[in-house]
C-alpha cells in the first residue's frame, strides 16, 4: 500500500513539474509577465493570488494584441462612441408642445449719441435699435470688430477675426431687414465662438498647440443654427488648451475686471470678451465648470443647459457624456433668446432629444418651490456675504426657501468617467507624444491626465456610470418637488454632480468681494425646464443690478 502511495506521489510530482516547467518557459517569450502582473494589482485596487496570475497570462497578453489592432485604425475627434448616454430618470420624457417665448417688453430703445455706448447694450436692447432700424448691422458688426482689436492685446481673449465672414453676415442681415424679412432677435446681432466650434474657412484650433493651424471644412451645428438666425460671427475666442483653464498656445486669457488674473475657463474668451463688452454674446462649453467658473469671475451670465438640448455636432469633443453648449450673456434674457436659437436635434448628434422651450419671463415666484443647499451656503466662505444677501433678497422677493440636500452619492470618483473619456478623445495625441506640444505639462495638466487615465479599468468606468444611473433616479426624487433650487456655484459636490446628472442652471453676477471682483450664484432647473429656471433668473436680476456692472478699464 506504502508503495502504491509512494508511486502515486511521484507521478503527481513529475506532472506537476511538467505542467510548471512548460509555463515557465513559455512566459519568457510573453511580453506581460505574471510580475507585471502584480505590479499591476497596485495601480488598480486588486490582489490576486500565483495561480490567478499564471491564468490571467495568456489572456492578457492576447487582448495587447486586440489593443494593437484597434490602434491601427484612425479615430477621428469627432467620431462617437456608439454607446448614447441620456439624462432622463425610466418612463420619462420631457414635453415637445411648443409655444411662442414671451419676452418682457422692451420699451422705446434710442440711438445713442455715441456709438461706443452700445458696446454693453443687451441683446434684447440691441435687436430692438436693428428691428426699428435706428443702427443697422454693418455698424454694429463694426464697433465690435473695432472693440476686439483694440482690447485683445490686453485680453488674449481671440484667436482669430472672422472679418471677412462678419461683414459679409452683416451686409446681409442689413438687407433682408431693409426688405422686411426680419428674422428674429438675433438677426444682424454680433456674437463670439468658443474656438472648439468648426467654421468653414477659419482655423479650428481648439486653443492648443497641436492643432493651431487645424483647418475643418464644415461648420459646427450651433454655428448654422445661429447664421440661420441672422447672426453675426466676428471672432473665434480662447479657449484653454483643450478644453481645461485659460492657458491657450499663445497666452493666457486674462479676466477683464483684474487684467493681472486670468478668466477661468475653458470657455476663457467667450465670458472676458462678453463681460469687456467687445462682443453682445458668446458661445461657450461646460463639461464640468468651464461656463460656470468663467462667468463668476468675469461677471457674465451663463447659461449650461440640460445634456442632450444642444447638438455638438462639429464642436471638439472632450467627454461624449458629459459636454454641453450653451450661452454666455449679458442677462439671463438674453441666454433665453440665444439658447432658442441653438436648441433641438440636427439629426446628427443622437444624443439630442426634442423637446419643447417654452419661456416666459412672467411667473410668479410664489407659485414656485425653490429649494437651497444650506449645507453648502454654510460652508462657503468665498463668497459668503453676497451669498447670504442673495437668499435675502429672494426672500424679500416672496420665496420660501426649502432647505434641501443633495443625493448621498460619491461624487467626486465618478470623475473617473470624463478622464478616461477625454483620454478617449485624445488618445492619438498621447500615443504619438504630440502631447508635449501643449503649453501647460505641468502635473495638474491634460498630458498627465491623459496618461494617467489609460490604467483607468473598464469595469471601473463602467460601475461609475451604474452609480450614475442611482444619481440620476434620486435626483429625479428630489426634483419632484423642486422646481428650482439655488447653490453657491463653487461649493460642495453640486458643480460635478449636476454636470453627471445633466441639469440645467444658469449662474450670474451676485455682487463683488472685498477685491472689487465679481461673485455669482447658481440656479438648477428641472431636466429641459431651462424657460422656468431662466425666468426665475431673471427675476433675481430686475430685483439686482449686478449684471449692468462692468469692469472700468473696458467702458
Amino acid at each position: 500500500m506504502q508503495s502504491r502511495i509512494a508511486g502515486f506521489m511521484m507521478l503527481l510530482a513529475t506532472a506537476t513539474m511538467t505542467l510548471i516547467v512548460p509555463c515557465a518557459a513559455q512566459e519568457d517569450t510573453l511580453k506581460i509577465k505574471t510580475s507585471q502582473i502584480e505590479n499591476a494589482e497596485i495601480i488598480i485596487g486588486m490582489e490576486f493570488i500565483p495561480s490567478e496570475r499564471d491564468s490571467m497570462l495568456d489572456d492578457l497578453n492576447y487582448t495587447l494584441g486586440l489593443y494593437e489592432d484597434l490602434r491601427d485604425v484612425s479615430i477621428d475627434n469627432s467620431v462617437s462612441p456608439a454607446l448614447i448616454f441620456s439624462p432622463l430618470p425610466p418612463g420619462v420624457r420631457p414635453t415637445r408642445e411648443q409655444k411662442p417665448p414671451v419676452y418682457s417688453p422692451i420699451g422705446e430703445v434710442k440711438r445713442p449719441e455715441n456709438l461706443e455706448d452700445l458696446a454693453f447694450y443687451s441683446v434684447r436692447e440691441l435687436a430692438e435699435l436693428i428691428r426699428t432700424r435706428k443702427v443697422n448691422s454693418t455698424e454694429l458688426t463694426g464697433l465690435c470688430l473695432n472693440r476686439l482689436k483694440k482690447y485683445d492685446p490686453q485680453l488674449h481673449c481671440v484667436i482669430t477675426l472672422t472679418e471677412e465672414l462678419a461683414f459679409k453676415q452683416s451686409a446681409r442681415a442689413d438687407s433682408e431687414i431693409a426688405a422686411g424679412n426680419y428674422r428674429g432677435p438675433l438677426h444682424g446681432i454680433p456674437y463670439g465662438a468658443k474656438d472648439l466650434l468648426a467654421v468653414k474657412g477659419y482655423k479650428t484650433t481648439w486653443g492648443a498647440m497641436p492643432y493651431k493651424d487645424q483647418m475643418l471644412d464644415y461648420d459646427a451645428t450651433v454655428i448654422k443654427k445661429l447664421e440661420g438666425a441672422g447672426a453675426v460671427l466676428v471672432a473665434k475666442l480662447s479657449m484653454g488648451a483643450l478644453a481645461w483653464g485659460d492657458v491657450w498656445y499663445a497666452d493666457t486669457t486674462r479676466n477683464p475686471w483684474n487684467t493681472e488674473k486670468g478668466s477661468s475657463g475653458s470657455s476663457a474668451g467667450s465670458a472676458s470678451a462678453v463681460s469687456a463688452g467687445l462682443v453682445p454674446f458668446a458661445i461657450g462649453t461646460e463639461t464640468w465648470g468651464s461656463i460656470v467658473s468663467p462667468s463668476t469671475v468675469c461677471g457674465t451670465t451663463g447659461l449650461r443647459p440640460t445634456y442632450g438640448r444642444v447638438s455638438r455636432a462639429g464642436a471638439m469633443a472632450l467627454s461624449w457624456s458629459m459636454d454641453k453648449i450653451g450661452p454666455i450673456c449679458r442677462s439671463a434674457e438674453d441666454c433665453a433668446i440665444v439658447f432658442d436659437a441653438i436648441r433641438g436635434p440636427d439629426g446628427v448628434d443622437m444624443s439630442v432629444i426634442d423637446a419643447a422651450f417654452n419661456y416666459n419671463y412672467n411667473i410668479d415666484l410664489k407659485n414656485l418651490r425653490i429649494g437651497y443647499l444650506k449645507e453648502d451656503f454654510d460652508n462657503d466662505t468665498s463668497f459668503a456675504e453676497s451669498n447670504a444677501a442673495t437668499l435675502n433678497e429672494l426672500r424679500q422677493l416672496g420665496v420660501e426657501l426649502i432647505e434641501i440636500k443633495l443625493p448621498d452619492l460619491p461624487i467626486d470618483p465618478m470623475q473617473i468617467i470624463l478622464s478616461a473619456e477625454a483620454a478617449a478623445a485624445f488618445d492619438e495625441l498621447t500615443r504619438s507624444n504630440r502631447d508635449d506640444l501643449l503649453v501647460r505639462q505641468i502635473k495638474n495638466a491634460w498630458p498627465n491626465s491623459f496618461r494617467v487615465s489609460r490604467f483607468i479599468p473598464a469595469v471601473e468606468y463602467i460601475q461609475a456610470n451604474r452609480i450614475r444611473t442611482m444619481l440620476i433616479a434620486q435626483m429625479a426624487e428630489l426634483m419632484a418637488d423642486i422646481d428650482v433650487y439655488v447653490s453657491p456655484s463653487w461649493e460642495g459636490d453640486n458643480l460635478l454632480l449636476t454636470n453627471l446628472s445633466g441639469h440645467p442652471c444658469v449662474v450670474l453676477p451676485s455682487g463683488f468681494d472685498e477685491g472689487g471682483e465679481p461673485t455669482s450664484i447658481t440656479f438648477i432647473g428641472r431636466l429641459f425646464d431651462e424657460a422656468t429656471v431662466l425666468a426665475v433668473a431673471k427675476i433675481y436680476q430686475d430685483a439686482t443690478d449686478f449684471h449692468k456692472k462692468h469692469p472700468p478699464l473696458f467702458k
